[in-house]
């Protein structure tokens, strides 16, 4: 029995009374509330007319699919491509699971790796400790009088201080007398800044044009050539240079003798610096510390203090136009202000503390007044800070690599700075980079920018030597001379200019100090006083 409208068996058959056709009673009813017909005869119908029939319960004869060879293989076929489909998102997972398996179990291996190096490094470190105590006694009288103890060969017995945990040691602050002395120091110089004038025995750009290479002095070792820093101490024409070899040489220019050779770092030397005129000279290492040295009567250096407040690579070691305090900037994100006669850290700033990502400083450099810090970051990023709140004041962003060098002129007004991509000049009155010197390509970084100390010229060291003519802002900066550099590795790493700019000193990645000037049939008598 078919229902007279679907031609399939009724799941709810009802007959029609009048004509006796047996429908599925939801179609006919749905077909009277739409017509009140009878599909079939067309006659008037109501669902009084409806008889529904009992019908017993058997089971559905098969369609017409199943009943031949043809449709079950269209059914097979199916049920096999769904099985297909089943097992290649199976698989699919199962290959994302193994993915997720291997990339855990190298994360785990790596972690297992960082941890033995930690535990070996905090090993050595612990034996060199307990090697030094053994070495230099020192009573527990003399380390409460004084805050660094000197000892002989530039090394120091380790205080309490320095085994506190990094980061939760207590710092006095920069007071306020030592404000007031920097706040006083910043108008006698801006005071001085408004009367300087261009030195008559400054170097000349036409002298400038005619430099060549004059001496080439080998201060470090073979086995681990390359000179990181530079520095000059003009009044007794000293050059320092900091070493891969881990090792700062004084070098004296005058006689072409090596003064001293300064022993002590684990890492390589990464900055040096004079203090003006009184004998005391300061670096920076790879190995986390800040050394203070100071002369002594029979020329050589002694290390005074042994800086370990950092738990990073020291990058720069900068100081202040007052000559009694200095700032270190390292990796580990922050920058420390020290006083220099005790050598104790007086303030340690970070940034971005709630930031998990801590690039750290690359490069730091006051400015000449002395109240403005500037600090270059691996990340590019070039910050200026109020040395009195230590507070970050302005952010100069646009550069591509981390920041290489920084350079204040004596003007007051500009800002260079050195990054892998370019040399960039930035006027300090309008926060604005107004040029950019593009100079090498892309393989070669720019790894030092510095200004003469009259503000007229600025060097450049990169795969080669360049100075420029300072100008304005508006004006170009025309390059005067492109020195070679003759090492054969095409990496200057350091300049800087002597006294009236009469010389530059160059250093790269090999053991040799270079110095660039005139010719000797070049350089022109001096004349009798009348």
């Amino acid at each position: 029995m078919q229902c007279s409208i679907s031609g399939d068996v009724p799941v709810e058959p009802v007959v029609n009374a009048k004509s006796g056709l047996l429908y599925e009673k939801r179609l006919i009813e749905r077909f009277i509330d739409d017509t009140g017909k009878c599909p079939v005869t067309g006659e008037t119908l109501t669902t009084d007319d409806l008889v529904p029939i009992k019908m017993g319960k058997i089971v559905k004869p098969r369609t017409v699919q199943t009943a031949s060879i043809p449709g079950m293989l269209g059914m097979f076929q199916n049920e096999w491509d769904g099985l297909m489909l089943s097992n290649f998102a199976l698989e699919q997972q199962l290959h994302t699971a193994r993915q997720e398996l291997s990339h855990a179990l190298y994360q785990h291996d790596a972690a297992c790796r960082v941890i033995a190096r930690l535990k070996k490094e905090r090993d050595e470190a612990r034996a060199l400790l307990s090697q030094s105590d053994r070495q230099i006694p020192m009573s527990a009288a003399a380390a409460g009088a004084t805050n660094a103890s000197a000892v002989a060969n530039g090394k120091r017995a380790a205080e309490d201080d320095d085994l506190a945990p990094p980061g939760k040691k207590l710092r006095p602050g920069i007071s306020a007398d030592i404000i007031t002395e920097l706040t006083e120091c910043n108008a006698a110089l801006s005071q001085q800044r408004k009367r300087r004038q261009i030195p008559a025995t400054l170097a000349s750009i036409e002298d400038l044009g005619r430099y060549t290479q004059l001496s080439s002095h080998p201060l470090h070792k073979t086995n681990k050539p390359g000179v990181t820093s530079i520095d000059i101490q003009h009044s007794k024409d000293f050059i320092a240079t900091g070493g891969v070899d881990s090792t700062a040489v004084i070098f004296d220019r005058s006689s072409g003798q090596i003064r001293s050779t300064l022993s002590g770092h684990s890492k390589k030397v990464t900055s040096v610096n004079f203090v003006a005129d009184g004998g005391t000279f300061l670096t920076g290492s790879a190995d986390k510390t800040v050394r203070i040295w100071q002369e002594s009567e029979d020329g050589n250096y002694d290390c005074r203090h042994i800086l370990k407040d950092h738990t990073a690579e020291v990058q720069a070691v900068t100081v202040h136009a007052t000559n009694n305090y200095f700032v270190t900037a390292s990796l580990d994100n922050t920058w420390c202000f020290y006083d220099l006669s005790s050598g104790s850290c007086l303030a340690q700033v970070a940034a971005d503390t709630d930031s998990s990502n801590l690039v750290g400083y690359t490069a730091a450099a006051f400015h000449p007044d002395g109240l403005i810090l500037g600090t270059g970051t691996s990340e590019a990023i070039v910050k200026i800070w109020d040395v009195k709140s230590q507070a970050n004041v302005a952010k100069f962003e646009g550069h591509v690599g981390p920041v290489t060098a920084i350079s204040f002129s004596e003007n007051g007004y500009f800002l260079a700075t050195a990054a892998h991509d370019s040399v960039k000049l930035w006027d300090l009155r309008k926060l604005k980079n107004f040029r950019t010197l593009n100079l090498y390509d892309g393989d070669a970084p720019t790894n030092s920018v510095v200004f003469d100390h009259s503000g007229s010229y600025l060097g450049v060291a990169g795969s080669d030597i360049r100075v420029f003519q300072v100008a304005s802002v508006k004006a170009d900066w025309n390059c005067i001379k492109t020195l070679p550099d003759l090492s054969g590795t095409g990496k200057a790493t350091c300049v800087r200019f002597g006294p009236d700019a009469k010389y530059l000193a160059v250093g790269s990645m090999d053991r040799n100090l270079r110095i660039f000037g005139l010719p000797e049939e070049d350089v022109e008598p001096p004349q009798p006083e009348a």
